[in-house]
Formats: structure tokens, C-alpha cells, sequence
């Protein structure tokens, strides 16, 4: 009642264009209303990259709760899992040289150190477990440094990454759950374990880490794709590895693991049945590295402003 005994003229916020605009384009919406409804939205439905089932169904007795939060990762069908092989990379051009080259030299180091060898039916579980715990306390070096420098470039630089980083650091962190997961292996009551916490491995993964950390971010500093291509390799070297532990699990020493229950941790993070074995988790991480082993491949083809296509 009160509009109407107002003259158009006297209200100076509200032109009749304005009314013919909003009857023309009614799909146009303020920014403050798309904030408004999608925060009703948002208590109503999951965020779309929560992980379902294995993120909420817990109780008070597991490890994990609904304070566990991890970054988007790939899960993993049979099918897929059984379809991961192993696959080289041809070398071209020096860049890939000093790659490789580096790869084998420090493969060789990681195998004369943790006692490996490239046979089946030799590697004991403590061995094969001492193997994978040492390597994986370095494999999630590169991609966190990847990440921090992609971070702090575009920072600097005020640009934007065009999905580097989050790609990086979805590697760094599963590489870390690999770590995790094979520690409750060793011991599956208590991460805490004498003979992987005592001086000498502590020593060697601090030692190792160190070197490694300073080593591969000057060098990302300086060549990105040579660091990213050095990745490839040394994930294409992983995937071996663990194809050559399945075989152990089927017809070596370890056939144990065929049998043995797969930690919680671990049917949490791939969100493996109840039922899922050590050779399930094996197979998963397998399918892991291979997926970082393409991932780094692609990066290393890509100038440093391309946008990210598998991010």
C-alpha cells in the first residue's frame, strides 16, 4: 500500500529496465543468492569428493574416525586392478638420460641396502616389508616438493597453476598411506615398532630424506620435466617391484599374504571389501604407482604454464 502511493519518480534504486531485464533473463541470479542456496545445499548433501561408506561408517572401537580426512585418490575396480602391468618408457634425448640414469644408480643403492633381489621365491616378508617401508619414506618426497614449488611459483608469479598442484599433492599423500599401510603390516596393534624405530633405519630415512628432499628441489627449481620424467622412471621401477611381490604372494614365500586380512587402514583408504586380502592391498598400491607413473610421464611433456589433463 505504501508503493502505490509512490510516484516512480521518487524511488531512485528501482528503474523499470531493471523489471524488464529480470523478466527477460529470469535465469540471472546474484552471487549472494548462488552463496545463499548453496550453503543450504551444503548441509543437506555431501561435499561431491567425500569419499562414501568408508568415510562415515565407523565406529568407536576402529582407528578411524570422521576427524580421518584424505585428498581425492583413485579406487579401483578388479578389473582394473588386474589389468595394471608394467610398462617402460623408451629413452630420447638427453633429458631422459640423466632420468634413467639416475633411477638406476639409485635403485641400485635401495637394492644393495635393504637386501632385495629381483627373483621370486627368494625375499622373506621381513625383507620384502623392510624393502617397501624404506622406499616409501622417500616416495612421497617429489610430489610434496612438486607441489610446494608449484605452490610458491604461483604465488610469486600471482597466476594461477592450471591443477599442478593438487595432482602433486594427491601423489605426496598417497604415497604416505602406502607407508602407513605396510607399517601396520609389521605390527597390526601399534605403528610403534622396535626394530623400524631404532637408530640405524631412523638414521638411514633421515639421512636418505634429507639428502633426497634438498637434492630433487634444486633440481625442480632448475628442470621440472627432467624431475617429472625422473619420477616416471622410478614409478615404472615400483611397479615392477610389486608385480614381482604378487608373483611371491602366488608361488614364493609370502603366500601367507593371499590369506592374511588386509589392515583396516588400508580397506578404509582403497575401500576394499571386508573380506580383501595383503595381495589386494599389493595390487592396489600397484595400480597406485602405476597411475603416478603415467601421471609424471604426461607432466614431464608439459611446459610449466600447459594446464594439468589429468588433473
Amino acid at each position: 500500500m505504501f508503493l502505490r502511493r509512490l510516484p516512480i519518480n521518487r524511488l531512485p534504486s528501482v528503474r523499470v529496465a531493471s523489471f524488464s531485464a529480470a523478466i527477460v533473463r529470469p535465469a540471472t541470479v546474484s552471487l549472494t543468492a548462488l552463496r545463499f542456496n548453496a550453503s543450504i545445499t551444503n548441509q543437506q548433501a555431501p561435499h561431491p569428493k567425500a569419499v562414501k561408506d568408508a568415510l562415515t561408517k565407523t565406529d568407536d572401537k576402529s582407528p578411524l574416525n570422521s576427524k580421518d580426512y584424505v585428498l581425492f585418490h583413485p579406487v579401483y575396480s578388479p578389473e582394473e586392478l588386474a589389468a595394471t602391468k608394467y610398462t617402460h618408457r623408451e629413452v630420447k634425448g638427453v633429458q631422459d638420460t640423466i632420468a634413467f640414469s639416475l633411477v638406476t644408480i639409485m635403485r641400485a643403492v635401495f637394492d644393495y641396502s635393504t637386501g632385495y633381489v629381483d627373483k621370486t621365491g627368494i625375499m622373506t616378508e621381513k625383507q620384502w616389508l623392510n624393502r617397501i617401508l624404506f622406499l616409501e619414506t622417500v616416495a612421497g618426497v617429489p610430489g610434496m616438493v612438486a607441489g610446494m614449488s608449484r605452490h610458491m611459483r604461483s604465488l610469486r608469479l600471482l597466476r594461477r597453476d592450471h591443477g599442478w598442484i593438487h595432482t602433486l599433492l594427491e601423489e605426496a599423500e598417497n604415497e604416505r598411506m602406502h607407508l602407513l599401510t605396510f607399517m601396520k603390516l609389521k605390527n597390526p596393534h601399534d605403528f610403534d615398532w622396535p626394530d623400524i624405530r631404532g637408530p640405524f633405519f631412523r638414521a638411514a630415512v633421515l639421512l636418505t630424506q634429507g639428502v633426497f628432499f634438498n637434492f630433487y628441489f634444486l633440481c625442480y627449481l632448475l628442470s621440472p620435466q627432467t624431475c617429472h620424467r625422473f619420477v616416471g622412471y622410478l614409478e615404472e621401477s615400483a611397479v615392477h617391484t610389486y608385480t614381482l611381490c604378487l608373483k611371491d604372494i602366488e608361488e614364493g614365500r609370502i603366500k601367507h599374504w593371499g590369506t592374511q586380512p588386509a589392515p583396516e587402514i588400508a580397506r578404509f583408504y582403497w575401500q576394499l571389501p571386508d573380506n580383501a586380502t595383503v595381495r589386494d592391498v599389493v595390487a592396489a598400491v600397484r595400480s597406485d604407482e602405476a597411475d603416478h607413473r603415467d601421471t609424471n610421464h604426461v607432466l614431464a611433456g608439459l611446459k610449466a604454464d600447459d594446464p594439468n589433463p589429468v588433473a
